[in-house]
């Protein structure tokens, strides 16, 4: 863990140094001033030497201000390095959830990868800059000022020594207690994240079910629950500051009491004394400093470990070691497949498939919920890799190649249709981003996404919001196809990515793409019977297993799946997965 946040100051190492090393000389001048201060009233005021006492306060003014440069320079550099290494994490961590497989991604909530990004960042880079300055100056500066009380009165320097270590073994105790809590206080983050998040994503819903009281509970539950895991970890530190006080006031009481006795009986100065006093206050201010860094650093430690691991959570999908780069054509195999989402082979979701389909094919598939028959395609694009047996494209294995190349090569209208904030032409530009606009307005006409685009008063520059909101389901659906068109793919998987537009414009979908895209392999699932009965061939699944395989006519005679299926839509209406005349 330490060495993936280490790799992360790449770039700004070179102020991570500096950051110490200006502490290092702040603290070297605060440490020396105490000692002159001395020297001002024994050698000085006891003696009525102005002169020493001008040459003195001159050489005071020179160290302070060369310790204000150090001061200063410490914390310009410290913020620096601290949020370059913040930028740089965030950027990992981006960078590495762009390579993850579907099966990386269910690993994580969307909340907790937002936590991850912002929260626990945001934790670490002032741990960073708090371990680079307070966690430098504070013990170099309690080393310096307790070698000086050794230097003036190894006596009195005892008794700082023994608050030390004191309060020492208070803070640790208190870093082990609070990590506990710390590392559940971030769970309850995602957890409270994930409230937020659903509840805007789907305001439309809540408002239109009436369900507003419902979240603003679900809500009230989440953010209590953070607000007991923290008050139970604050308790632990709070009692930092009254032990911490109540050693400071010790220890000025023990040095004030027993040097008053050192100086009448043991010709101890008082400049000595007032310099151990001052010394006194520096090493346990320092010490309050140190232990309120100790509590930053208990609560970033939670956060380190839940960025590191999304930094160095490996994807299951990796190129092989000399990949092909070109698929030939859109043919389609499977070979004896099973799947599971986990990777077990004792119960499949997908089971004994065995497929093949010819390039430039129109495969219809449709099934009941359940059947697995999403599953089944995002297997070709080698979203997920099978379990056992293989998935052939262009004559080739899926896992010879390169990833980027076969995902070129097929494109895929999942079920959930996801749009992003832009203008329409920005959206469509996610298949080609050098496509030109008419290549952009040919292929939304194939998609038939035209119609109502030309209908907007600003056309292909009208703005998408967020998630496609201000658009229809049937609108978002078929700026989809039009995005998935625009890679001239080899391979079109639409899943189930017409359901939401008529019955009409499903027709002259297909029909557009059996003119304009003949070569291309076409799978379409779908809930209609309609959608699927003029492909070339269909399959029929069930339980994640090929129930049927043939064209629409052979099926209705061969399939009882299939036929009821048919009859119950044609005959008595109704969702497929409901018996004839049901409600």
């Amino acid at each position: 863990m330490l060495k993936t946040l280490a790799a992360q100051t790449k770039g700004y190492r070179l102020v991570s140094i500096a950051t110490p090393l200006c502490m290092i000389l702040e603290v070297l001048m605060e440490t020396v001033i105490p000692f002159l201060m001395a020297s001002i009233i024994d050698d000085g005021v006891d003696k009525g030497d102005l002169k020493h006492i001008y040459m003195v306060g001159v050489i005071m003014l020179v160290i302070a201000v060369i310790g204000l440069i150090g001061g200063l320079g410490g914390g310009h550099f410290g913020a620096k390095a601290s949020a370059g290494f913040a930028k740089n994490l965030r950027l990992a961590m981006f960078d590495n959830i762009q390579t993850y497989s579907f099966a990386n991604i269910d690993k994580y909530s969307t909340a907790g990868l937002v936590t991850r990004l912002t929260t626990d960042v945001t934790n670490l880079q002032n741990s960073y800059q708090m371990i680079l300055r307070m966690c430098t100056r504070a013990p170099i500066s309690m080393i310096c000022a307790l070698a000086m009380s050794y230097v003036i009165c190894p006596k009195l320097a005892n008794v700082y020594l023994v608050a030390v270590i004191l309060l020492a073994t208070v803070l640790m105790l208190l870093m082990k207690k609070t990590y506990r809590y710390f590392s559940q206080v971030f769970e309850k983050y995602d957890e409270l994240n994930a409230s937020i998040q659903e509840n805007v994503t789907g305001i439309r819903v809540v408002k239109a079910f009436v369900r507003e009281d419902y979240e603003k509970q679900r809500f009230t539950t989440a953010s209590h629950n953070l607000y007991h895991m923290f008050i139970k970890a604050e308790k632990l530190i709070t009692l930092n500051g009254p032990i911490m006080q109540f050693t400071v006031y010790s220890c000025i009481l023990l040095i004030s009491w027993l040097g008053a006795r050192m100086v009448v009986m043991e010709g101890l100065s008082t400049g000595d004394l007032m310099s151990m006093l001052t010394y006194c206050m520096n090493i346990l201010m320092h010490l309050m400093m140190l232990s309120m860094v100790f509590v930053m650093i208990t609560m970033a430690s939670a956060s380190a470990k839940r960025v590191a691991e999304i930094i160095e959570e490996e994807s299951t999908l990796s190129n092989p070691q000399n990949p092909d780069y070109e698929v030939i054509d859109g043919s389609i195999r499977f070979e004896n497949v099973a799947f599971d989402y986990h990777g077990q082979v004792e119960n499949p979701i997908l089971e004994g498939v065995n497929l093949e389909i010819q390039s430039g094919e129109t495969i219809g598939i449709i099934g009941g919920t359940g059947s697995s028959k999403s599953s089944l395609v995002n297997l070709i694009s080698r979203l997920y890799d099978v379990t056992s047996g293989a998935v052939y494209v262009g004559g080739k294995d899926v896992r010879t190649y390169d990833l980027e190349t076969l995902r070129n090569e097929v494109a895929v209208v999942l079920q959930k249709n996801v749009l992003f904030s832009g203008t329409i032409l920005d959206n469509l530009r996610w298949g080609d981003e050098h496509a030109t606009d008419e290549q952009c307005m040919e292929a939304c006409r194939q998609a038939c996404a035209d119609e109502f685009i030309e209908r907007f008063a600003d056309g292909y520059q009208t703005k998408v919001e967020q998630g496609g909101s201000n658009l229809s389901g049937g609108q978002k659906q078929r700026l989809c196809i039009a995005r998935a068109l625009l890679k001239k793919p080899k391979i079109l998987i639409l899943d189930d990515s017409t359901s939401a537009v008529d019955t009409a414009t499903d027709a002259k979908i297909r029909q557009a793409f059996a003119k304009e895209i003949p070569g291309t392999t076409k799978l379409i699932i779908a809930q209609r019977i309609a959608s699927v009965q003029h492909a070339d061939r269909i399959i029929v699944m069930e339980d994640g297993k090929i129930h049927g395989f043939d064209t629409h006519e052979r099926l209705l005679e061969t399939n009882e799946i299939y036929r009821d299926i048919y009859e119950s839509q044609t005959k008595g209406g109704g969702d497929f997965d409901e018996k004839a005349g049901a409600c």
